[in-house]
């Protein structure tokens, strides 16, 4: 975040806007909690593609994906339908075949955490979900847009 509330774009820090709508709140108004990880999805989603490391050329040039190993999220407040929110994608760490980012939610203009959720990533072969090495195309694409607090078969850094 910068000063004023006003979350910007930076290395190593994607930003994906979404609305809430009524399909997404619970009966109480406000956004059912699983919707967020649907939110960070999206938003991971559109990072690739923005990478040029869209999901579905990882499926079908390398019969590999993403699969979700870890989430840890803690909720501090509410968001409720019709919020304009942010969700920003940062890097942690990159492994061999894996790698840690941390998502925010955030009110459009506002400074004030709504969700946080650590994730971890794995690559897996879609013909039995065995772990797999993450191709160079997009290994070289998260090594140019992140800054990565750790990464693996780099020397001197500590492995994922």
């Amino acid at each position: 975040m910068t000063g004023g509330g006003v979350l910007t774009a930076a290395p190593g820090r994607h930003l994906h806007r979404v609305r809430v709508y009524f399909e997404d709140t619970d009966a109480g108004g406000i956004v059912y909690h699983a919707r967020y990880l649907g939110f960070a999805e999206r938003a991971r989603t559109e990072l690739l593609r923005e990478l040029g490391v869209p999901h579905v050329d990882m499926v079908t040039q390398h019969n590999l994906f993403f699969v979700v190993r870890r989430a840890k999220i803690e909720y501090r407040r509410p968001a409720r339908l019709d919020d304009a929110l942010v969700v920003a994608t940062e890097s942690v760490a990159l492994g061999a075949a894996s790698l840690s980012l941390r998502q925010t939610v955030f009110r459009e203009g506002e400074a004030a955490l709504l969700v946080a959720i650590d994730l971890g990533l794995a690559v897996v072969r879609a013909s039995d979900q065995h772990p797999a090495r993450l191709p160079e195309r997009w290994r070289a694409a998260f090594l140019d847009w992140g800054r990565w607090d750790r990464i693996a078969g780099t020397a001197g850094r500590e492995g994922v």
